[in-house]
């Protein structure tokens, strides 16, 4: 039986945390939920995830912010940024760093999965 992927969920909305751990724990992933970058920094600390999916838009530290400081202490960390502003960033002339995957808000539970197996495939 192989173990559970554990995926870190960061948002600082916690109806959307709710929703996404909802369906990823339904489809047999363990999920553990940050409201936002500092408190996903400090479970990061501690414990070790398969992918972290995190939202772009969050007031004390932006998802990009947050994927830039999970790579410096784990530069092979799968990171996938989950967002309303997916058009604008993919867009923009940033380059989204750290980031492997952009998803955006809504979603069907099919693009995360599809996400995550990118994510990880890299």
């Amino acid at each position: 039986m192989t173990a559970k992927k554990k995926i870190l969920v960061v948002d600082d909305e916690p109806q959307v945390c709710e929703a996404i751990a909802m369906m990823l724990s339904f489809h047999g992933y363990e999920v553990v939920i940050a409201g936002g970058g500092n408190a996903a920094l400090t479970l990061f600390a501690q414990d070790k995830f398969d992918i972290v999916t995190t939202d772009y838009m969050m007031p004390e530290m932006n998802g990009m912010e947050l994927a830039l400081a999970i790579k410096a202490k784990a530069p092979d960390q799968p990171v996938i940024m989950i967002t309303a502003h997916a058009d604008l960033l993919n867009a923009s002339a940033v380059p989204l760093t750290g980031v492997d995957e952009v998803l955006s808000k809504p979603f069907r539970f099919g693009d995360l999965q599809a996400a995550i197996q990118k994510a990880m495939a890299r």
